[in-house]
């Protein structure tokens, strides 16, 4: 089996129509999607809000 792990740059309020036009033209299955939550403001450090500012993708690739 073969994976292979997509970068989705995103902004959580603006971007579902996207995100969703990306994921349904991948080819394999998708295995996971991971965020990656940015702290950035003294507010997101000490855990009041938090930014996701991209996702991780993991797709299987069909044989």
């Amino acid at each position: 089996m073969k994976y292979k792990v997509h970068r989705f740059d995103i902004n959580m309020s603006a971007d579902q129509q996207r995100l969703e036009q990306f994921l349904n033209n991948l080819e394999g299955e998708v295995v996971s999607i991971i965020p990656n939550i940015a702290k950035t403001t003294i507010f997101q450090i000490y855990g009041v809000t938090r930014k996701i500012d991209f996702l991780f993708i993991v797709e299987k690739l069909k044989k």
